[in-house]
């Protein structure tokens, strides 16, 4: 370890500060990194550079694992601290291992969730850089966004001002088209050389996009939560400010760039998915006239290379190290419950070159990110887990089985703290739902018990029981937030031993599938969902985008992380309900249809007492205090 083990546990950012930390260029020179395949971001950490996948290709892919959890619950399961405490386990035990996770969202790090860098012993640091601006890949995500935002109204604007003829002479002030433009050309089956070629008719549709204003899906963003930027309006003022119109903001990790840029596989690919998404369609008929409408892509605003520039250092996955010293990448971070929730294809991808055992994370639990990983980034990465972990506690277990409610600030109930095999019982399902939702992939699953000094013996027996019962190779506990690396040990051991068994790895669905189709497998296969319900928006949006020719992508379904179902209240693992699918969008550049269960904000909000409030500098020593 990088730093004593003390108890008391200190706090997060104490142990952090205190480790003494390996620099970045020796954490590199031992996955055989050199300083060409790196671009320094201070002493402890680094963007690696994508050709490294060229130079290592021959070397023999790694065992791949992916850690998820239990349904989320107040009382915390510890899933990214045992991420960190495997990989560190694993190189306790003499294994050659790297950590793939995704960096956080300032939204959740100043409001009620705090940051993602672990806790306690198991830790990626230096973690304040971490959990803030890192090396600036979300804030260039978001430059992407806002730009093809500005775009759009710009568009709006001008093409109500302007003739086709203005516009062509505008765009094309050379007489020449541009790459974007060719491709327009190529999208509406027109041939012609140059501008001046064009026919009235042809220069009309080539160059008045005629957004319906109506239709436009994209937002703008920002990476705090903010809800009071979630519904507003555009355009107020003069003439000169633009087109009024109804608008919002999202938080910038929910955007479809974020996604994407975790989805692709190289540079090149990043350039055509940012050219394919889709921003609205045209004023031919509208969302609910299928057949009658033209999607409008950022290629056809002629900003989707512009987009990509922005994004041509943020493509790089970011080197950091565990408190073991073991090296980490951090890359991209979507939400899992309203995007894929997982880190990027290209860490991985690197990764799995470099290293023997490759740890990586799914966000929230098996129902949301690691279906999500298994669906949609094993399915665009051709990458198959060897074994995947699967995270809970006692306490979390106890209140699906109905236990009291938890209040910030109170102390526990006496139900969480005392033995109570009863209550234990009764919160089972909800774990083994998530092991039989592994397993429905054919991919080994191991249990890891995230032990607190509370628990008994009685009850770590009883979910093993339980566990090996329903199909997973072992519940094994694990004591890395006290413990660090070596209390992650036999976690490590048990996870190598599921990585050397075979898989029958197997997608949930076929991409042939109607999208109707694979939205009710998923919610019956994976939720236990009785029936799926649909409002006339979403039936209507499924017959336009099947029109369109995206029927055949897979989904990323936006559904709360908090229960099976779509109501955060509901714990457990109930039977027989109904999914109402509210709505349903397409994330064309990610690769993705994305239906709504029920009600999703892309925006959060503070609570009232925010994280922010206990952040500052120490200005003696310019250290950050209070984060976490």
């Amino acid at each position: 370890m990088l730093v004593e083990l003390k108890q008391p546990v200190p706090s997060d950012i104490d142990i952090a500060q205190e480790a003494e930390l390996r620099p970045i260029i020796e954490v590199a020179k031992g996955l055989g990194l050199e300083e060409d395949d790196l671009d320094y971001y201070g002493k402890y950490k680094a963007k690696v550079h994508l050709d490294v996948l060229a130079k290592f290709q021959d070397r023999p892919q790694g065992k791949y694992i992916d850690v998820t959890a239990i349904t989320p619950t107040p009382l915390g399961e510890g899933k990214t601290v045992t991420t960190i405490g495997v990989s560190q386990g694993l190189h306790y035990i003499g294994k050659k291992v790297m950590t793939c996770i995704r960096q956080p969202s300032q939204g959740p790090t100043f409001g009620i969730k705090g940051g993602a860098a672990g806790g306690g012993y198991s830790q990626i640091v230096p973690m304040e850089d971490f959990n803030l601006h890192l090396t600036g890949d979300i804030h260039a995500v978001g430059a992407a966004h806002n730009l093809l935002a500005a775009a759009i109204d710009n568009r709006l604007t001008k093409e109500a001002r302007w003739s086709s003829d203005y516009l062509a002479e505008a765009l094309c002030p050379d007489g020449e088209y541009t790459d974007s433009m060719r491709k327009r050309l190529a999208k509406l089956g027109i041939e012609s050389e140059k501008p001046s070629d064009l026919s009235d008719e042809d220069k009309e549709h080539m160059f008045r996009l005629n957004i319906d204003p109506y239709s436009i899906q994209w937002r703008r963003v920002v990476d705090v939560s903010d809800a009071s930027l979630r519904n507003i309006i555009l355009g107020l003022g003069t003439a000169n400010d633009g087109t009024p119109r109804e608008s919002g903001y999202d938080i910038t990790v929910a955007s479809e760039i974020m996604a994407a840029l975790a989805m692709c596989n190289d540079l090149a690919d990043l350039r055509e998915r940012m050219g394919r998404i889709i921003i609205g369609t045209s004023r031919k008929g509208g969302l609910t006239h299928v057949g009658e409408v033209e999607p409008i892509t950022a290629e056809d605003l002629n900003v989707a290379g512009a987009m990509t520039v922005l994004l041509k250092d943020a493509i790089m996955p970011n080197l950091m190290q565990t408190l073991s010293g073991s090296p980490a990448f951090v890359h991209c971070g979507p939400f899992a419950n309203i995007a894929q929730g997982n880190s990027s294809i290209i860490a991985d991808r690197i990764a799995l070159r470099l290293a023997d055992y490759v740890v990586t994370e799914s966000g929230f639990g098996a129902d949301c990110g690691m279906e999500k990983f298994m669906n949609l980034k094993s399915r665009y990465s051709g990458l198959v887990p060897n074994c995947v972990v699967l995270v809970c506690t006692v306490r979390a277990l106890k209140m699906h089985g109905g236990g009291p409610k938890v209040v910030a600030g109170q102390p526990l109930a006496k139900a969480y703290v005392e033995e109570n095999l009863e209550l234990l019982e009764k919160g089972l399902p909800n774990l083994l739902q998530h092991i039989e939702n592994v397993l429905k992939f054919g991919v080994p699953v191991v249990v890891a018990i995230n032990r607190f000094k509370d628990d008994t013996d009685a009850e770590i027996a009883l979910i093993r029981q339980r566990a090996q019962e329903t199909g997973a190779e072992d519940a094994v506990e694990s004591t890395v937030w006290m413990d660090g690396a070596k209390g992650g040990a036999a976690l490590a051991e048990t996870v190598v031993k599921a990585c050397d068994k075979p898989t029958n790895f197997k997608f949930l669905y076929p991409l042939e599938m109607p999208l109707k189709e694979k939205i009710e497998t998923v919610a019956k296969e994976i939720y236990r969902a009785g029936s799926v319900s649909y409002t006339p928006d979403a039936e209507a949006k499924i017959k336009l985008f099947e029109s369109m020719g995206l029927g055949n992508l897979p989904l990323c379904m936006a559904k709360t992380h908090l229960s099976f179902t779509h109501d955060p209240r509901i714990k457990g693992a109930p039977r027989d309900w109904t999914l109402p699918i509210t709505d349903v969008r397409a994330s064309v550049g990610a690769g993705f249809i994305f239906p709504l269960c029920g009600t999703m904000r892309t925006m959060p909000g503070l609570p009232t007492r925010p994280a922010f409030t206990d952040v500052d500098l120490d200005l003696e020593t310019g250290q950050v205090v209070g984060l976490f």
